[in-house]
């Protein structure tokens, strides 16, 4: 399964972060985001060569033992902007 966050409904509350911190995050954009990391969820985006663990267009894994708390943090979203697919 696969979550994402809409950057365009995304109205920066951090409930997702708060219920969810090892798939969420927030940056300095005011906006969260999900991770993509390779050492939670594979392959590591690059930019200029440099980790960029985040992206508005990025999807995520989600963590073994991590759904119930993705759905809760779509269900929590004031912004309902995350988004979750069964591959």
């Amino acid at each position: 399964m696969k979550v994402w966050i809409d950057q365009d409904l995304c109205t920066g509350d951090g409930l997702c972060e708060e219920i969810a911190p090892a798939v969420f995050f927030g940056l300095d954009d005011g906006l969260f985001y999900v991770k993509e990391s390779a050492e939670n969820f594979g392959t590591e985006k690059l930019f200029d060569g440099v980790a960029n663990p985040a992206s508005a267009q990025g999807q995520a894994r989600i963590p073994e033992g991590g759904l119930e708390a993705v759905i809760e943090s779509a269900e929590e979203c004031p912004g309902e902007c995350i988004f979750i697919e069964i591959e």
